[in-house]
């Protein structure tokens, strides 16, 4: 960026800190990606090797996922 326009770190951070804070909901929902994501990396690998829990899976997502032990949030069903 050229003239005006650039930016160093204290302006950005002076920009920043005049933004009113993020919603509690997005604070909380960001904090909980990294474990959801986990989560549903585990069920695709087990669902790909596992022809009996894939097909529990096709068959009542909700209950096969209660039935593994997994919470079976609205966030994560709505991924699978």
């Amino acid at each position: 960026m050229t003239g005006d326009r650039r930016y160093d770190e204290e302006r950005l951070g002076a920009l920043f800190r005049m933004l009113p804070p993020a919603p509690t909901g997005w604070v909380q929902a960001a904090q909980q990606l990294p474990a959801s994501r986990r989560s549903l990396d585990d069920i695709v690998v087990r669902a790909e090797a596992d022809l009996a829990f894939r097909t529990a899976l096709v068959a009542d997502l909700e209950a096969a996922l209660t039935q593994e032990g997994y919470e079976p949030d609205h966030r994560l069903v709505a991924e699978l």
